[in-house]
């Protein structure tokens, strides 16, 4: 999986990047936008595909559609929490 795989939909306040295999959604990162922060509520991963980097290519497509739009990101998910602490340079978009 690429990060142009990973697909993102909007509305209004709420948020969610999602990679679907064959019509079924199998990895999901969820957020609320409060005024400019991102803060990062879920991410998951299908069982099976557990454990082959897609949590953590879900945080860096949120990281970086923050960064082209100016948000911070607050990682209340406690995987998306890890992977920032894995990636002090991000440091600059993290509440």
């Amino acid at each position: 999986m690429k990060l142009d795989d990973i697909q993102h939909k909007q509305n209004d306040r709420r948020g969610i990047f999602y990679y679907k295999k064959e019509d079924h959604t199998v990895a999901e990162l969820t957020y609320s936008l409060e005024d400019d922060v991102m803060v990062i509520d879920h991410t998951e991963v299908d069982t099976k595909l557990e454990g082959k980097g897609m949590g953590a290519k879900m945080v860096e497509k949120s990281y970086a559609f923050a960064k082209a739009n100016n948000y911070k990101i607050n990682p209340l998910c406690p995987f998306a929490e890890v992977v920032f602490d894995r990636n002090p340079d991000w440091s600059s978009v993290r509440v």
